[in-house]
Parts: C-alpha cells; sequence; structure tokens
C-alpha cells in the first residue's frame, strides 16, 4: 500500500509540473542568453553581416549576442527586451525550431517529464508531496534561468 501511495503522490507531483511545464512551451522557441547551437549561429551570422554584432560567431549567445540583439530590435521598433521570440525572429527572416517544446513529435516530452519525475524521485521521495513539488519547480525555474542549461536533461545532468 505504501508504494501504491508514494506512486500516486509521484504521478499528482508530475501532473502539477506539467502545469508548470506548459508557460515553458511558449516560450521553447526564444533564443536567450545562454542558448547555444545552430539557431545562435544563424542568428549571430544575420546579425553580423546587418552590421549589429561584431562579436565572434560561435553559437553561443552571450553578452555580445543580446546587446547586438536590443540594438536590432530598437531599430526595428519591436520591444529591446534582447530576446529572439517569434516577432524578432520573423524581423530576422529566421524561424526558431523550437527544440525545447513539451509537444514533440519525436516523443522527447514524454523523456522530458520521465526524467523530471524519475529526479523528483530520486530527490524526494521521503518528501511529503509540497516538498516534491518544490524539487521539479527548482528544477523548471533554472530551465527558465539563463544561468543555466535551457533542457530539463540538461539541468538534472548539470
Amino acid at each position: 500500500m505504501k508504494a501504491r501511495a508514494r506512486v500516486k503522490r509521484l504521478g499528482a507531483a508530475v501532473a502539477v509540473l506539467l502545469v508548470l511545464v506548459l508557460p515553458l512551451a511558449a516560450d521553447a522557441a526564444v533564443l536567450k542568453k545562454g542558448s547555444k547551437g545552430d539557431e545562435v549561429v544563424t542568428l549571430q551570422k544575420k546579425l553580423k553581416q546587418w552590421g549589429y554584432y561584431n562579436g565572434a560567431v560561435d553559437g553561443i549567445f552571450g553578452s555580445g549576442t543580446e546587446k547586438a540583439v536590443q540594438y536590432f530590435q530598437r531599430k526595428n521598433g519591436l520591444a529591446a527586451d534582447g530576446v529572439v521570440g517569434t516577432k524578432t525572429a520573423a524581423a530576422l527572416g529566421m524561424s526558431l525550431s523550437g527544440s525545447g517544446s513539451t509537444a514533440q513529435a519525436d516523443g522527447s516530452s514524454d523523456r522530458n517529464v520521465r526524467l523530471l519525475a524519475a529526479c523528483i524521485y530520486g530527490e524526494s521521495r521521503g518528501e511529503p508531496y509540497k516538498g516534491q513539488v518544490a524539487v521539479g519547480a527548482v528544477i523548471l525555474n533554472r530551465v527558465k534561468s539563463s544561468k543555466f542549461p535551457n533542457s530539463i536533461a540538461g539541468v538534472i545532468y548539470q
């Protein structure tokens, strides 16, 4: 019976965390400070070509890239927040893949949920429900922060 109760509590904790993850899906298709990869390379190349960026094209969205994005946004009448969302990407002639989306066809959202659940279970299986939710919330807050990797797996394996 105790094992069944734990599974129920863990399932409830994951359900609550999914509600917390849904806002991440809206933010998933953005490039921001801390982002890395091919889309950042494309962004940096475009900004450099148009004279907004003079740093290295290294695929790492750092302070220099953020300032260049803000400059581009100001010059193009966009909110100068330094984040490349759908409007800024469209102005740049880019489309963002949303690689962090929670609704991916390859099943990676299921892997993210299982990984998050396993981490919550491993870190807080003996804790009350609130403690389990808190562990999940910490992971998701770190995914949102530019100081940590921008994926659930990245945060957990760091």
